[in-house]
């Protein structure tokens, strides 16, 4: 049984779940990317030109198969030597590991953009029926040229759109011409999220409420304040 001292002497290698779970879909395969963590482990140790000899006894292969693999690494762009200065001023070699982390990066952005441009498409979809269901008939060429515009061009979300078609129902104006009004008022006001839109609504009926009751105030008949329990009776 393994002492806990010789358990702690072997040192410890942390890597990220992200590359355990994506190596393949950067392009490597097993040995490629077993290759890589010895390498990683070895940098982890302060080592950072290992003997591909003592990894090749780790990994159970050649010294001339890891040379093989360690090329394709190197083509593929997970790895690239470099040389450079030690502390004595002497010139070292070493595998610069970084790409790996980089290319990983690349892969998470664009599965990301991907994400986002699928959602997108969906909500884009979902604007679209609304359009239908509330104007109770399928829109016409122009009308999509237009949504188009505004999604494009102005880079209206879906969203906004669609909350825009909702201000227009809610007024009765079934038509383009006030959708884009509503939307260009809301452009002014820097309103850009449902929030937002939510925000303005409740500030508006505010401002209406407070005119209501001011006018409602405005109109109150005048009464008149004289105390006609005091009137004095002349006859008295």
């Amino acid at each position: 049984m393994i002492s806990l001292k010789d358990y702690l002497a072997g040192g410890e290698t942390t890597i990220s779940n992200l590359l355990l779970q994506n190596y393949t879909k950067l392009g490597l395969n097993t040995n490629e990317f077993m290759l890589w963590l010895q390498l990683y482990a070895a940098h982890e140790a302060g080592e950072d030109f290992p003997d591909l000899t003592v990894i090749a006894k780790s990994m159970g292969s050649t010294t001339e198969k890891l040379y093989g693999v360690l090329n394709n690494l190197v083509e593929k762009e997970f790895v690239t030597l470099e040389t450079a200065l030690d502390e004595s001023g002497r010139q070292s070699d070493r595998y610069n590991l970084l790409p790996a982390f980089e290319k990983l990066d690349v892969l998470k952005e664009q599965e990301r953009f991907e994400a986002e441009e699928k959602d997108d498409l969906a909500a884009q979809k979902k604007m679209l029926r609304s359009f239908e269901q509330e104007f109770g008939r399928p829109l016409s060429p122009i009308e999509y040229q237009k949504i188009g515009y505004w999604l494009n061009d102005d880079q209206y979300s879906p969203a906004l759109i669609e909350l825009a078609l909702q201000e227009a129902v809610l007024n009765q104006a079934y038509n383009f011409k006030y959708i884009e009004t509503v939307l260009q008022s809301w452009e002014k006001k820097n309103i850009r999220s449902k929030s937002q839109v939510e925000e303005e609504q409740r500030r508006r009926k505010q401002i209406l409420l407070q005119k209501e009751e001011q006018k409602h105030s405005e109109e109150l008949p005048k009464v008149s304040l004289y105390n006609w329990l005091e009137r004095k009776d002349p006859d008295a």
